[in-house]
């Protein structure tokens, strides 16, 4: 009976361990087939938009379709897919719609036509033109600001880079709040509430006026904090990496420093700055990756990020990184210096970095072809060291390929040679520790 009793208990508890594994082991395969039907359905869907722009007196069409192909990759970095362009010539926008009667009507026709979700304007729009462009076509209006704000809020990982661009989105929103509500009644009142009182349209103001309010004042509080941070660094010498964007610097950052920093062939791929030490040979300094910059920047954004923008002020070297396979580099350039001017930083010791030469590619003109005018599309390599980059200083411009480390040894010595000179103008009695670049690497091949 005894016996009996313990095969009958052993059994039951076989029985019951044989369950408990059949039961999971159908749950992991119910969970397996369920994770593979979401992978197989899952289908990014791209908004359909057009994109916007005007030619006037001040911007050519040829310029004008510049500044379209870059709204265009703004617009698929944001999700966007852009079907269709539109542009008018115009002596300056209209103040009211922007654009005129007639071109606003041929747009509205092929919205509905076409099913398209959402419009963007390439310059920024006021708030009466948003609204009054809403009122004739019914489907999103953005302008080039709000498209950039949008893709900012998307790429903001940390609790700070999500503080600034809500602060900057506040901003952009409050004198836009009236386009946004058809029913601006005024709020009813009972026993104790008598009077004209507020409107809603007010109320909304007045909650994001003290949103922005609560913004900036937890932004200075982790401003203190990354100032603090800053300081604790020491005296190191500090080199920001600056630059349009998608021009290459997160690749260089990784190259250089060995980082992790996330890379993709997209606008802002990078938003929150990221500072790593780096030794080169025996010679440590603070690298520093910040946020791109572009053409028509926000200047909700300029203020919002200031503290970020801090990094580039407080910097001892600048490392302005260029795109030099883009057609456009020269004013990519130019709107890189211009913000240099506005954040004060343009009096940094800074050495050009032309980047991607292995994709450069430039326009050719048959040797019988006597009717083409030779244009900076047509320079090679070797031509553009001869122009106005041979005035930055042979010391101060540098051509390498990040991505496939093509005069990358070059760079290394030219930045050596640049923190190095820093450093013992801070700290004379440290040059013996610090040889020329050449010296130290006849010290590593011993």
């Amino acid at each position: 009976m005894y016996l009996k009793g313990q095969n009958q208990q052993a059994n039951e508890r076989l029985f019951f361990y044989k369950n408990i594994i059949s039961n999971t082991i159908g749950q992991i395969i119910k969970f397996v087939a369920l994770f593979k039907d979401m992978l197989e359905k899952e289908v990014i869907n791209f908004e359909k938009s057009v994109i916007v722009g005007i030619v006037t007196q001040n911007q050519s069409e040829e310029k004008l379709n510049e500044y379209l192909d870059e709204l265009e990759f703004l617009t698929f970095t944001a999700g966007g897919q852009v079907v269709k362009r539109f542009s008018q010539k115009m002596d300056k926008p209209n103040p009211k719609t922007f654009l005129g009667t007639g071109k606003i009507d041929e747009i509205n026709y092929y919205v509905k036509e076409n099913g398209i979700s959402t419009i963007i304007f390439d310059d920024e729009l006021t708030p009466s033109q948003q609204k009054n462009i809403s009122k004739i076509i019914d489907c999103k209006i953005l302008d080039r600001t709000n498209l950039i704000l949008d893709i900012f809020a998307q790429r903001a990982e940390t609790s700070y880079a999500r503080t600034q661009v809500e602060l900057a989105q506040c901003q952009y929103l409050l004198p836009r709040l009236s386009g946004l509500w058809t029913h601006l009644e005024r709020q009813k009142g009972g026993i104790g509430m008598r009077g004209p009182g507020e409107t809603e349209i007010e109320t909304d103001r007045r909650i994001v006026r003290d949103r922005i309010s609560l913004l900036k004042d937890k932004i200075k509080t982790i401003d203190k904090q990354m100032g603090v941070q800053r300081s604790n660094r020491g005296a190191m010498v500090r080199v920001a990496l600056v630059g349009y964007t998608n021009v290459g610097k997160s690749t260089l950052m990784n190259t250089i420093g060995k980082s992790d920093v996330f890379v993709e062939n997209k606008l802002f791929a990078t938003l929150d700055t990221t500072v790593r030490k780096v030794v080169i040979k025996n010679l440590p300094f603070l690298l520093s990756d910040t946020v791109g910059f572009i053409r028509k920047l926000p200047t909700q954004l300029v203020e919002s990020f200031k503290s970020t923008l801090d990094e580039v002020r407080e910097a001892d070297l600048l490392l302005h990184v260029v795109d030099i396979s883009h057609p456009d580099f020269e004013d990519h350039i130019a709107s890189v210096n211009q913000i240099l001017v506005d954040i004060k930083a343009s009096d940094k010791p800074t050495l050009m970095v032309f980047n991607k030469i292995d994709a450069y590619r430039h326009l050719t003109i048959d040797e019988d072809d006597l009717m083409t005018e030779k244009t900076t599309k047509h320079y090679t390599l070797d031509e553009w060291k001869s122009t106005w980059m041979n005035r930055v200083g042979e010391q101060n411009a540098l051509f390498i390929s990040a991505a496939q480390k093509q005069n990358f040894e070059e760079f290394r010595e030219r930045v050596y040679e640049a923190v190095r000179q820093i450093h013992i103008t801070r700290f004379p009695y440290n040059k013996f520790l610090y040889p020329d670049y050449k010296d130290a690497f006849d010290k590593e091949d011993e």
